[in-house]
């Protein structure tokens, strides 16, 4: 592995830079610019970033890899923090093997690195855009599993005391698609480092519908952990999931919206008002039913490529709203807010967005 994480170091105090762009930070390509900006590279650095916004009397605000964010046009009057703390460690704990990775790790290498040594637990995750940094804070799940499987502990920086600190996996708070750090304490945590249990030699997950599928088309009975990831990353690409800069559908967040959790009652009212019995849906234990998003998005009306002047549906993946050529913020967040009352009007049924929103009201 690469060498263990550093240790906090002095750093000069930090000379942020006024008024940068963060269209070019988000995978959107939408957005204004941070009244001030700072790249920071270890904790001594931010630490000091915080200190200097609170001087300033100015929101301390933190980015990552920006591929779940959208930026108001007219920007963030704030300090903008982009972490960028890099360093990979591992060591073996009864049988098992702990990975940290620091925040700013891009997070495909991570997971490319852990299957590559034959570690078991993030190869479903394959091909997620963004940070290490970012998988607590949404516990990024996709294929059958979520980093809540095998996170451990998430060292923070918790910027009310300004102090650091090692929270547990049920500390984090952990949902679908959810967490501490995202819906009960969005400001107060930067998440700095994050370590994940995984499983040497382990088999790999493989309990999702089309993942099994790709498999027995390429005619692999037994899988591997390579073979799991390789099917993901196909997978992904066909619903241009990936990041790739000839992609016509490559400026979006991924799935805009997540599969909404209802009652049993509701499930069986949506599957009334849609007439039909093959409604895509997944009992979850506690009795509650997971809906599709796209599939809600598509019987409300919508199909793929369909467009309001620059924002649309991808031409790929129904959850995906892309912003074409003279897109704004505002016409990414008035698109979305379209297919969420249609969704609402047909089915009853609220879409929750996935993305986080800097400097205009967020959908509810």
């Amino acid at each position: 592995m690469t060498p263990p994480l550093p240790e906090p170091r002095p750093a000069d105090p930090p000379t942020p830079a006024e008024n940068v762009s963060l269209a070019r930070y988000c995978t959107l390509g939408v957005g204004g610019p941070a009244r001030y900006f700072l790249e920071v590279r270890d904790e001594t650095g931010l630490l000091d970033g915080l200190a200097w916004a609170r001087r300033h009397g100015l929101p301390f605000r933190v980015l990552g890899g920006g591929s779940n964010l959208v930026v108001a046009d007219e920007g963030v009057v704030a300090l903008v923090a982009r972490i960028a703390l890099h360093g990979v460690a591992s060591r073996e704990v009864n049988g098992a093997v702990e990975l940290t990775a620091a925040a700013g790790e891009p997070w495909d290498d991570l997971v490319r690195a852990s299957v590559e040594r034959g570690w078991a637990g993030l190869e479903c995750l394959s091909g997620i855009p963004g940070l290490v940094g970012a998988t607590p804070i949404q516990n990024v799940g996709a294929y059958g599993q979520e980093v809540s499987d095998t996170v451990t502990t998430v060292r923070v920086l918790d910027s009310e005391g300004g102090e650091i600190r090692t929270l547990t996996a049920a500390e984090c708070g952990f949902g679908y698609r959810d967490s501490r750090f995202r819906s009960v304490e969005p400001e107060r945590w930067v998440v700095l480092a994050v370590t994940y249990r995984l499983r040497p030699g382990g088999a790999p997950t493989v309990r999702y519908a089309d993942v099994e599928q790709h498999l027995a088309a390429r005619r692999v009975a037994v899988p591997t952990l390579a073979d799991v990831r390789e099917t993901v990353l196909a997978i992904r690409r066909s619903k241009s999931m990936v990041l790739d800069p000839c992609d016509p559908n490559r400026r979006s967040c991924g799935s805009f919206f997540t599969n909404p959790i209802v009652s049993a009652a509701d499930c069986a009212r949506v599957e009334a008002l849609a007439r039909d019995p093959a409604m895509p849906r997944w009992v979850q234990p506690d009795g509650r039913v997971k809906l599709s998003a796209a599939w809600l998005i598509e019987r409300a009306g919508f199909r793929r490529g369909d467009a309001d002047r620059a924002v649309g549906l991808s031409t790929r993946h129904t959850l995906a709203v892309v912003a074409h050529e003279g897109a704004r913020a505002r016409d990414v967040v008035a698109f979305a807010a379209k297919l969420q009352a249609r969704v609402l009007e047909r089915f009853g049924v609220r879409l929750t967005p996935e993305p986080v929103f800097w400097g205009l009201p967020a959908l509810r």
